[in-house]
């Protein structure tokens, strides 16, 4: 075997070591593979507002009625369109034009040729490094069927919660410190 083949083989097997985030592009995933790059932070269900004449988006505290705040996932996915007609469901087509997906949405990143956050669970091995990084929704929104008017909510979130998702994920792993019930201290 002469050194050419041998490198080309060798360039072969490692593209095919890479993981398919690194080795695909969003339209060449199949369904299981597609799903798997949601990290679950459902941010892409908190309501957010377009100023009108500037295009600044703005983020509420409300999120879809189809997301549980407790967990941050949808409830009823697999019904969501019918349920919520204006529900965008992201494809590779759609994510090239929303804007306004966090810049550390896996969709986002790997559109962008970035690679995936240490949080994300196809890195971590673990669904619940999006929730321990602060990256997601989980316990910081509430239902917008509790809400009259939406458009209240701007700003009702901790201002460094709220900008986070825009600006981009902790560089680190944060200390996760558990405590018993009644053992936090006060702060």
């Amino acid at each position: 075997m002469g050194t050419k083949s041998f490198l080309k083989q060798a360039r072969r097997a490692a593209a095919n070591e890479l993981p398919f985030w690194k080795r695909k592009t969003l339209a060449q995933m199949s369904k299981q593979e597609w799903e798997s790059l949601c990290d679950g932070c459902g941010m892409c269900c908190v309501n957010k507002l377009e100023y009108e004449g500037t295009g600044e988006l703005a983020q509420t505290d409300t999120c879809c009625k189809l997301l549980d705040p407790r967990t941050a996932r949808c409830k009823d996915y697999k019904n969501r369109k019918k349920i919520v007609p204006d529900c965008i469901q992201l494809t590779p087509k759609v994510v090239e034009k929303m804007d306004w997906l966090p810049k550390t949405c896996g969709y986002r990143l790997v559109h962008l040729g970035q690679d995936l956050y240490w949080w994300h669970p196809l890195i971590s091995g673990d669904p619940e490094t999006v929730h321990q990084a602060g990256i997601s929704a989980r316990g910081r929104v509430i239902s917008e069927d509790l809400v009259e008017d939406i458009s209240d909510r701007v700003g009702s979130c901790p201002r460094t919660w709220c900008r986070r998702p825009l600006i981009g994920p902790p560089e680190r792993p944060p200390r996760v410190r558990r405590w018993r019930a009644g053992q936090r201290p006060a702060r």
